[in-house]
């Protein structure tokens, strides 16, 4: 399992295994967030295995698959209350860990400046810069410097 921090609370990864979830709990995680849709991986991947996984390790879970069509602003409060609302730590993890960097990132945007969201993605290994404008505009409209 490759765990990227983003924030104290936040971390992301490229798809994890059910062999995995122990080590996400030894870790301190205490909440799984699954945004990868089932189509993209075998059954043995999907939300119903690693969830089962969690649950049985004592961890929370919760599937928000994500996709270019599917990072809708309701998807993306979405993930920050799920987040938000965890009682420790929380993992998300999609195919490579972007979408799962991305709904984070766009969630900050109204709480943090561009510069601070995208420097943490870049030290987690993850170049959004793709996203400043898109940051920008939702920092601008709640108030933030971009």
């Amino acid at each position: 399992m490759d765990l990227r921090r983003l924030s104290p609370r936040y971390f992301v990864s490229p798809q994890i295994a059910v062999e995995d979830v122990e080590a996400a709990r030894a870790a301190g995680i205490t909440t799984i967030i699954c945004n990868r849709p089932d189509a993209e991986v075998p059954p043995s991947h999907q939300a119903e295995a690693i969830g089962a996984a969690a649950r049985a390790a004592g961890l929370a879970f919760e599937a928000l698959p994500l996709t270019n069509q599917t990072m809708t602003p309701e998807n993306v409060a979405r993930q920050r209350a799920l987040i938000e609302g965890a009682e420790g730590p929380v993992l998300a993890y999609c195919a490579s860990g972007t979408r799962s960097s991305v709904a984070w990132a766009l969630g900050e945007a109204a709480h943090r400046p561009a510069d601070a969201i995208l420097g943490d993605a870049a030290q987690a290994g993850y170049d959004l810069g793709g996203l400043r404008p898109a940051l920008e505009q939702i920092g601008t409209r709640s108030g933030q410097d971009g």
